[in-house]
């Protein structure tokens, strides 16, 4: 059994590094890739675009997007694991598509927050995912797309518009708080979420709301640590075997 275990160490630790080692490399070639067309643009169309422009237009973008650049990373970590994290956002769609998928297969298989197991489950879901993902943009949008959308009457389109984001998330949340099975977590983010939302919003102004997500991520976070139960003890992420 000791044989089995340090194997299995072993093999992650050579699977963590080099997933580690192609996530970077991938994810500064997307980089390059998605910056490529903007510096074409600036530098060589001819558009004599000034700096100050370019510069007010990333102030503008950094004012609402800055705060999730960290956000969303802190808060999809701890599910995700590290090498799905770097198919995460390269894929995108992270909160209505591969979290799910990775909720759902950690759940499947009775994985634990955190674990080894839970960070493979991860991967091979949002495999799966992107997979489904491409073939359904395949056949209903580059196929099927403009004879769909000329059928479905407009009086259901609009509806859909209005509500399919919020009963995505909706069910996203539900299945996140039954997978972690924490209560108490549960609870305190729920009464941080709507004191924020119905309450700090309305009084605090539109401005206030570009960052009410990372106040109410931040609150719950240290909320949950200081109201934490303190004689629980919880499995570190290398405790679990591969199995």
């Amino acid at each position: 059994m000791a044989t089995t275990t340090s194997s299995a160490t072993a093999a992650y630790a050579a699977y963590d590094r080099t997933t580690s080692r192609w996530g970077r490399i991938t994810m500064t070639m997307g980089l390059l890739l998605s910056l490529a067309g903007p510096a074409y643009l600036l530098f060589f169309s001819g558009l004599d675009i000034p700096l100050s422009t370019v510069v007010t237009a990333y102030l503008a973008v950094a004012a609402v997007f800055a705060v999730l650049a960290i956000v969303e990373p802190l808060t999809y970590f701890p599910v995700l694991g590290p090498a799905a994290m770097y198919q995460a956002f390269m894929i995108g769609n992270i909160a209505n598509k591969l979290l799910p998928s990775a909720i759902v297969a950690q759940a499947a298989i009775d994985a634990k927050p955190g674990t080894r197991r839970s960070e493979l489950a991860a991967v091979m879901a949002i495999c799966g995912a992107a997979v489904v993902h491409i073939f359904s943009l395949l056949i209903f949008v580059g196929i099927l797309g403009t004879w769909l959308v000329s059928i479905v009457p407009a009086s259901i389109t609009e509806v859909a518009q209005l509500y399919i984001f919020p009963a995505i998330i909706g069910a996203v949340i539900v299945q996140l708080a039954a997978y972690v099975k924490q209560p108490r977590i549960t609870i305190i983010a729920l009464a941080v979420g709507a004191v924020v939302q119905l309450l700090l919003v309305p009084v605090l102004g539109p401005t206030f709301r570009n960052f009410a997500t990372a106040v109410v991520v931040l609150l719950t976070m240290v909320l949950a640590w200081v109201l934490r139960n303190r004689s629980t003890q919880h499995a570190g992420p290398g405790d679990e075997a591969l199995q």
